[in-house]
């Protein structure tokens, strides 16, 4: 890891330098863009609850409501909603086809998505600003923050774009990335003021941050273990021979133990905040306490549904959208691939189902354990609500610079390699 980072400072990668320099500059500029208000708002002093994850993607923008309040959540929202019309169970032949057409469909998804992503962004900017701003507001002001909002996220659409074409990285995964360490420094110093600088035992209040410092390093080292892992099931060719090496045609099919992600968490969550939301607007004191009792985190009842809503989705996201054992069987039949032991068609099928469900199971509880973490913390630590252990955020951080550093290895080996 070192040389990698190294090497990015040698005469001879003077490119590669400037595109994680300039990557560096964007990320400044959205971190900048974070801390101007929206006209007329004032940042927001109460609990968000179910919004707290939107607030973390956003670099803590929706509690300063900032222009950059929406973040890239409206375009992921508008993503999500794209691959569920793709799939062959919605029946919409044109987004089908549109995927299996290579790079030009790629691009049209890509179009339709960042329009949907900006439409989205209207109708969230409208929504948020008559729940922060109440009844208080006009329909021209309501308009105006909406649109405000929209600009904002389209300009870091923008710049996701371009960290993407002359940066390092995925844009939009850097900018989502930079937001939640945004709060980081802020939640450090918030834990240690509350227990060490408020703390009635000092010597106490050092050791508890230490180990609160130790926890959250582990949570951090256990995330990038499991994200890391993978079960490789062993492919044999019959049309290869084996050469000089005797396992030359043997090759492996690997299948993450998380093959899902974040995904499922941000599935629960928007599943969460959709009658959270309804409450504002649906006065009925029967509705909003069935909300507050059932559908809230906060209670053990809510806090079971929203666990078992990412177990569901971990296990639907991962056989409908990450891995499809009936495409992995018809790809290995073209390609005179086979499992030792097991017979090309259905039974390589449902082989590959049978080992997916049992490694899906162990990601599904891993995500639901760090998803569940915080909710946990706060009920148990009496620190301010931005002080957490693990998260979604945590797993974003974790993958985003898994594949940022992934991608600048391989950069440095290229240029090593041609030269």
């Amino acid at each position: 890891m070192f040389n990698t980072f190294k090497s990015i400072f040698k005469k001879t990668n003077k490119d590669l330098r400037n595109r994680v320099l300039y990557t560096i500059g964007v990320l400044f500029i959205f971190s900048l863009g974070n801390a101007i208000t929206v006209p007329g708002m004032k940042a927001i002093t109460k609990d968000l609850g179910f919004l707290e994850l939107l607030n973390a993607m956003s670099g803590g923008g929706l509690k300063q409501f900032s222009i950059f309040a929406l973040g890239v959540m409206p375009y992921i929202t508008a993503s999500i909603v794209l691959q569920v019309l793709q799939m062959d169970i919605m029946g919409i032949p044109y987004f089908s086809e549109l995927k299996e057409m290579g790079e030009e469909g790629r691009v049209k998804i890509n179009k339709i998505n960042r329009y949907l992503g900006i439409f989205f962004a209207l109708i969230e900017g409208y929504i948020y600003s008559v729940m922060f701003m109440g009844k208080t507001g006009s329909a021209l002001e309501y308009a105006e923050i909406s649109l405000i909002l929209a600009a904002g996220t389209a300009f870091l659409l923008y710049l996701g774009d371009q960290i993407t074409n002359k940066g390092m990285g995925n844009g939009i995964s850097l900018i989502i990335m930079a937001g939640i360490i945004n709060t980081v420094p802020k939640m450090i110093v918030d834990a240690f003021n509350s227990l060490v600088v408020s703390g009635s035992n000092t010597f106490i209040g050092i050791l508890s941050f230490v180990i609160y410092i130790l926890i959250y390093i582990a949570i951090i080292i256990g995330i990038i273990y499991v994200q890391e892992a993978e079960r490789r099931i062993p492919i044999q060719y019959s049309n290869r021979s084996a050469g000089t090496y005797q396992n030359a045609n043997t090759s492996f099919l690997p299948l993450r133990i998380n093959s899902a992600g974040v995904m499922p968490v941000i599935f629960a969550s928007a599943v969460l905040a959709i009658p959270t939301t309804l409450t504002y607007f649906i006065k009925k004191d029967a509705f909003q306490l069935f909300v507050t009792k059932y559908l809230t985190t906060t209670t053990p009842i809510g806090f079971a549904v929203y666990v078992a809503l990412i177990i569901l989705f971990t296990y639907a996201y991962t056989f409908i959208a990450a891995v499809n054992p009936e495409d992995i069987a018809k790809n290995l039949n073209k390609q005179n691939g086979y499992i030792p032991g097991i017979r090309p068609g259905k039974e390589t099928t449902n082989y590959v189902s049978k080992v997916l469900g049992r490694i899906t199971f162990m990601g599904a509880i891993f995500i639901a354990v760090i998803a569940a973490l915080p909710i946990v913390f706060s009920w148990v630590s009496k620190m301010p609500s931005n002080v957490t252990l693990g998260g979604t955020g945590i797993l974003i951080v974790v993958g985003v610079l898994l594949e940022t550093y992934k991608q600048l290895e391989s950069s440095v080996a290229s240029r090593a390699y041609r030269r």
